[in-house]
């Protein structure tokens, strides 16, 4: 299989302080590829340097053919990224609809990539004249997630999209997340929850001290819990 974006030997530093140490990673096309790993192992680190939003000193970031090491942070998504931060960060004073245009007008897409979407989270549809910071937590999550899918990216990145939210938006996520695999969207998701990503997952990657660690396949995460342990210090 194909890798959808292929990262390798980053380097990347706040300042003076490394983050990141030459590190390796793969996400296969339609592939769901998970991060799990201690707070401060560098996991949202890695999808901020993929946007471009922290600078690499070293190494390369790959989308396909096309090199995206050094492209200015607005161009990231008009190759094909798109990314959903932990936090959500909507502009809570403008509507659904307003938000979801913003998506929309980032990289010119038509109206059917709104339809698209709103297909997608149907609650959506009957909220777009709702102020977003008006919603619950899940809907506001499902709304960031709408924004970023607008850009009808390639690969779609997601930072603890689960945090906060209760079973049945997290199931509802999990769907989601499902729908765009076979959709052929490639996702790098950063999760805290072990039973979050279980279901989801193609593989897994741990990471520890701004380095991969060790990728598994889903299925061995299952059978071998001393993996979490020993990388997340939680069963």
């Amino acid at each position: 299989m194909a890798d959808a974006l292929t990262i390798a030997k980053l380097d990347c530093f706040y300042g003076e302080t490394q983050i990141l140490y030459g590190l390796d990673l793969s996400l296969r096309e339609g592939e769901v590829h998970c991060l799990l790993g201690r707070n401060g192992a560098g996991k949202t680190t890695l999808l901020k340097a993929i946007m471009g939003l922290v600078p690499s000193r070293t190494g390369s970031i790959r989308l396909g053919d096309v090199e995206l090491t050094g492209l200015p942070p607005h161009e990231v998504p008009r190759a094909g990224v798109a990314y959903v931060p932990q936090g959500r960060r909507l502009f809570a004073e403008m509507t659904v609809a307003e938000n979801i245009e913003i998506g929309l007008y980032a990289r010119k897409r038509s109206r059917d990539a709104r339809e698209a979407v709103l297909d997608l989270f149907p609650i959506l549809r009957e909220r777009l004249r709702q102020q977003s910071g008006t919603l619950s937590g899940g809907e506001q999550q499902m709304l960031a997630m709408a924004r970023a899918l607008c850009l009808e990216p390639r690969v779609l990145l997601l930072d603890e999209p689960t945090e906060g939210l209760m079973p049945s938006m997290i199931a509802k996520i999990r769907e989601t997340v499902a729908k765009l695999r076979a959709r052929g969207v490639s996702t790098i998701l950063v999760e805290q929850r072990v039973d979050a990503v279980l279901p989801v997952a193609d593989r897994v990657s741990f990471i520890e001290n701004g380095r991969v660690r060790e990728t598994v396949e889903v299925d061995r995460l299952r059978d071998d819990q001393e993996l979490v342990k020993r990388y997340v210090g939680v069963s």
